[in-house]
């Protein structure tokens, strides 16, 4: 008969602990948190050191007589939620509510839902820390106190259903100052001349380096003349050859950020089905006559630590599969880069590297092992030996002028055997080999080739730079960034245009607003240090109370201020020319999650709504009477259709492109490659690449 009841968070985790630890203890879930602040009201007294008022969450009281009814039926209760303050909290709350005496140890804490691991962890409970739950409910009331004291305001001077938040706030104004370097960027002319040549029988390419071997901008076209006059009859000679060997280090292995921009940027995920997946790794994954087992370490963390255990086992795996001399010397340390970064978990990693991506693939949906494959090839790769690469740079002179060849390849693969990292425009390096060249070697020249560019603007946030930049700011937690990007499209303030962040009307007047009323909210050095004082409560080196106390004197003058001074706004529809088809009023622009689209200016009477078609000046290749228009599907995933639909009902995923092909006349679509992005026929095999691409 079971003598211990065990309260996790979800069921999936019950039911995975409960297989480890047999008969003698009943394993239920909470589901979440069970107590929280009310809804209809503030919840914190503010005149008495901000005393939250905490209620039992609507539908979470048959949860409460649930385990309320289990507690009864047992000796000793075992509070095993998460190891984070948000589980901390979530203990306590349940501590409270099962009545349980608080200096009991009854606080179980494991990194991982392996056998050993909990195990291990019901062998030393511990109390429940109220440092780390202090900081929860800090955090919970100043988010409660910015949010329920802004929002009604926002509410009543401009939109119902508005919001404001600290971390929200800082991430819609990062997206609206680039929105304005973009504005205010001014593009300026650059050239560029390549030179192809050949050597015997390899051809390559070299770059305009300079004058006489000083290094020179092209920056007009008169410029580029001189030089292509400078070239008039000159041969091509090798003035100097340089050979280097170059370590190439792997990456870290993944905290929970790397992991949103590293799965965003090769997997195609946003940050929220990020979170989603890994969790269902973290919980458990029925492995068959193995039983349930949890496949990767918690999920929420900004350390790269790996415990000694996971560092030996990595080693004898990587030894025995690919060889000794892929094996470093010592184990990898990683130091922390995050600003605020906590060392409290280990890295996101396999609880195993004994179980490989492909072993586990029959057990696993397609998303899970994608992500499952992803953490466990950072992971090994991270504590592999560096990969060693010779680099060669050419120095080529025509007369008085210089060019330059940079080439690579790699000698040693070490951790590139498993894993590179990507990088922000979804590419990988490729290496760029020269043929053999010495000093004094004439060339032969195929073509001379100047180029005209111009400079770009900074590029658009996308989930995975966002994410960056918030972390490098220190600002928001793990467990923040994917709630935060889904609440900031939610409100309205953001919409998703090519997988970037575009920011609306609305959002730039909400955060014009803030700008002036409450600018400290936006600071992110403010913000920053927010995230330090709640540190301090965690480590015990601050009071939660003095922290709230602190920040609310001067807000409570701001929210004064405002509440007097803040105009009303009204947000006015842009009028289209296209008539609503179903009540004969015009539609007008509005903003969603997903970009523009038309709504019909009737709303409420009338609903109707139409996507606004963009025409990529390309014919239907099946019907050839129609276009083809970028549609949306509704998930928001960009499509390419003919504007005759429904009598065509051609579809591609893929971009089209007004160039024909050369060879044979077809369609050409843009593909990405490693290389980066490139035009290819859909009839036959030619395929050129793309020229100054923007980073995606």
């Amino acid at each position: 008969m079971a003598d211990s009841l065990v309260i996790v968070e979800s069921p999936a985790k019950a039911k995975t602990i409960g297989k480890y630890l047999g008969s003698k203890y009943i394993v239920k879930a909470s589901m979440g948190h069970v107590r929280d602040l009310p809804k209809s009201q503030m919840g914190v007294e503010i005149e008495q050191d901000f005393a939250p008022k905490y209620i039992t969450i609507r539908g979470k009281g048959s949860v409460l007589k649930e385990l309320k009814d289990a507690r009864k039926k047992v000796k000793k209760v075992y509070l095993a939620a998460d190891p984070d303050r948000e589980g901390e909290a979530i203990a306590w709350h349940l501590a409270h509510a099962l009545e349980l005496d608080e200096t009991e140890a009854c606080r179980v804490v494991f990194n991982e839902i392996t056998k050993q691991a909990v195990k291990d962890a019901f062998k030393s409970p511990r109390q429940i820390n109220m440092d780390l739950v202090h900081a929860q409910q800090a955090r919970r009331i100043l988010d409660r106190l910015v949010g329920y004291k802004i929002s009604p305001l926002l509410w009543k001077k401009v939109k119902k259903g508005l919001s404001a938040g600290r971390v929200q706030s800082v991430s819609v104004k990062l997206i609206i100052d680039r929105e304005n370097e973009i504005d205010a960027f001014i593009p300026e002319e650059y050239w560029t001349i390549t030179a192809k040549l050949e050597a015997g029988k390899s051809k390559f390419e070299a770059k305009f380096y300079g004058m006489n071997g000083v290094k020179m901008e092209l920056a007009n076209e008169a410029q580029v003349n001189e030089v292509l006059a400078a070239l008039q009859k000159q041969a091509f000679v090798v003035s100097e050859v340089k050979e280097k060997e170059r370590l190439r280090h792997p990456s870290a292995p993944f905290t929970t950020s790397s992991l949103q921009q590293e799965a965003a940027r090769k997997l195609n995920f946003r940050a929220a089905k990020t979170m989603s997946v890994a969790q269902q790794l973290y919980e458990g994954v029925d492995l068959g006559k193995e039983g349930t087992v949890g496949l990767i370490t918690y999920m929420r963390t900004d350390s790269t630590r790996i415990s000694p255990t996971a560092q030996e086992e990595a080693k004898e795996y990587i030894g025995s599969q690919f060889g000794a001399e892929y094996v470093p010397e010592t184990p990898r340390q990683y130091a922390k880069k995050a600003a605020n970064a906590q060392d409290a978990h280990e890295a996101v990693r396999p609880t195993s590297v004994l179980r490989s991506p492909d072993q586990m693939k029959p057990f696993l949906s397609r998303d899970q092992h994608r992500l499952y494959k992803l953490v466990w090839e950072r992971f090994v790769a991270s504590q592999m030996t560096s990969a060693v690469m010779d680099t060669m740079t050419v120095d080529l002179q025509a007369g008085d002028v210089t060019f330059r060849a940079n080439g690579s390849k790699v000698r040693f693969p070490g951790f590139m055997k498993v894993y590179v990292e990507g990088n922000d425009d979804g590419t990988v390096e490729d290496d760029k080999l020269l043929p053999p060249l010495k000093t004094g070697d004439k060339l032969k020249q195929e073509a001379i080739e100047p180029k005209q560019h111009f400079t770009q603007p900074p590029p658009r946030y996308t989930e995975a730079r966002l994410v960056k930049t918030l972390e490098e700011l220190g600002i928001g937690r793990p467990s923040t960034y994917a709630p935060t990007l889904e609440t900031i499209q939610k409100r309205g303030y953001v919409a998703i245009e090519e997988k970037k962040f575009v920011p609306t009307e609305l959002g730039e007047l909400v955060i014009q607003l803030m700008e002036e009323f409450f600018p400290e909210i936006l600071d992110a050095e403010f913000t920053a240090h927010m995230e330090e004082d709640l540190d301090h409560v965690e480590d015990g080196q601050q009071d939660w109370v003095k922290v709230l106390s602190d920040f609310y004197e001067s807000f409570e003058k701001r929210l004064q201020v405002a509440e007097e001074e803040m105009k009303e706004v009204e947000i006015e529809d842009e009028v289209s020319d296209e008539i609503c088809e179903k009540c004969g009023r015009h539609f007008v622009y509005k903003m969603g999650r997903f970009g523009k689209f038309l709504a019909c200016s009737g709303f409420p009477d009338c609903r109707n709504t139409r996507p606004i078609v963009k025409d990529t000046g390309v014919a239907c290749p099946k019907c050839k009477e129609g276009k083809l228009v970028e549609r949306r599907s509704k998930k928001g995933r960009v499509f390419y259709g003919c504007d005759r639909y429904p009598d065509c009902d051609y579809v591609m995923w893929d971009r089209p492109s007004v160039k024909p092909c050369p060879s044979c006349g077809s369609l050409m679509v843009e593909k990405r490659s490693k290389q980066g992005t490139k035009l290819q026929c859909t009839q036959c095999d030619h395929h050129e690449m793309l020229q100054d691409n923007e980073d995606d």
